[in-house]
């Protein structure tokens, strides 16, 4: 009988890390900023971002293959300080966000990348259409407390789209040769995370 309680009470002690290292992050929206940049007229870059985001990360301290990522970003808060592009941008030439009015990015796997990065495979969903992209993560950082007595990490996230491949074929040429919006768009996401109770 002790043998058996010896055998359960070492069984318990190895599975509590398990539990214990696994915690719920929400993305705190006020200190969150998606921002995107497309080449325009070939010579320069149109960059942007949207304000709106929220999102859920589960975090395996002991496995981060195991940890898991959802975020919906709000297409309607997207801002390029020009509100006539703004709302091109927001119509159907584009991104049509009365009829699409979010983009959302949902992990499948998370493997360790290179230089401590991590790679984060997922389903990114714009303008209706769901692509495979790769996320390349740097963090999330150590956890630290803020001022109010809350735990946060922070992360930064990039990568690289064609937006042709979203159904997003809007253009124009150029007499002088050439397109008015390049197609790739290259995207990053700097965040904060909010530990949950539990």
């Amino acid at each position: 009988m002790n043998y058996l309680l010896t055998l359960a009470l070492g069984l318990l002690l190895l599975v509590q890390p398990a539990f214990a290292a696994t915690s719920t992050w929400q993305i705190d929206n006020d200190h969150t900023l998606a921002q995107f940049k497309v080449q325009h007229l070939v010579i320069t870059h149109v960059r942007g971002n949207f304000s709106k985001i929220q999102g859920t990360v589960i975090i395996d301290e002991q496995d981060p293959s195991k940890s898991s990522v959802e975020v919906t970003i709000d297409a309607r808060s997207i801002d390029t300080n020009v509100e006539k592009r703004d709302a091109h941008l927001k119509s159907p030439d584009f991104l049509d966000v009365e009829k699409f009015p979010n983009i959302t990015f949902k992990s499948k796997a998370i493997k360790q990348g290179s230089n401590g990065q991590l790679n984060v495979l997922g389903d990114l969903t714009i303008h209706g259409v769901t692509k495979e992209v790769e996320l390349f993560v740097t963090g999330p950082t150590q956890t630290i407390t803020d001022p109010w007595g809350q735990l946060r990490k922070g992360a930064q996230a990039t990568t690289k789209i064609n937006r042709k491949d979203f159904g997003l074929t809007w253009n124009k040429a150029m007499e002088t040769g050439g397109l008015v919006v390049g197609d790739d768009v290259e995207i990053t996401i700097e965040t904060e995370l909010i530990q949950q109770p539990g």
